[in-house]
């Protein structure tokens, strides 16, 4: 329940900054509003997008694209624990950032297409690092109703950044090495991780 309610809380703050966009900061900055803020690969202003750019959209349709992927992948990842959560969505968060900023295509890179891609990737991949039953079989279901996302990894529709889904996905793929890792640290040698934290 408190997943939930974090991860509406986190959604419904996108949606308030995305009004934001639309109404107050376009009226004061004409016309573009907060979007020049995204990533602009291969630019020192453009680094400043690494933080921001998972925060802005272009619209709200490209905000209500994203918003059940988030709620899903943000709330089977948070279940695992609010630890987790953070720690996971940083390395994604600067994976994904970093990467679109080094071969992104030119322009402004905006949208939370980058953290969606990398929580995927770590739920579909973490229970096969940590061996369990559990985390696979969640991964083979979540396969089965969201696997067509795979395909944003590659080049594909103009506008769209494929390379933001593609280094996100690798960071969700690194974040969930090193969260199996640190399970076993803490779990002590010859040991496996217990429990299936994406199904609390």
């Amino acid at each position: 329940m408190r997943a939930a309610i974090v991860m509406v809380g986190i959604v419904a703050l996108l949606w308030i900054i995305e009004i934001l966009d639309r109404t107050v900061f376009v009226a004061l900055d004409p016309p573009s509003g907060l979007d020049d803020d995204g990533i602009v690969p291969r630019t020192v202003d453009g680094l400043g997008g690494i933080l921001w750019s998972p925060l802005l959209h272009g619209g709200f349709e490209h905000l209500a694209g994203n918003t059940v992927p988030l709620l899903v992948f943000g709330f089977l990842v948070l279940a695992g624990g609010l630890g987790q959560f953070l720690a996971v969505t940083a390395v994604i968060w600067l994976v994904s950032g970093v990467g679109t900023w080094l071969i992104g295509s030119p322009g402004s890179t905006i949208g939370a297409s980058g953290i969606i891609f990398g929580w995927f990737a770590f739920l579909l991949v973490r229970g096969f690092f940590a061996r369990s039953v559990g985390q696979i079989v969640l991964a083979v279901v979540l396969l089965l109703i969201y696997g067509g996302l795979l395909f944003g990894v590659l080049p594909s529709t103009p506008g769209i950044s494929w390379q933001a889904h593609l280094c996100g996905a690798i960071g969700g793929i690194l974040a969930a090495r090193l969260t199996v890792v640190a399970d076993r640290r803490r779990s002590g040698p010859g040991t496996t991780p217990s429990g299936t934290p994406a199904l609390g």
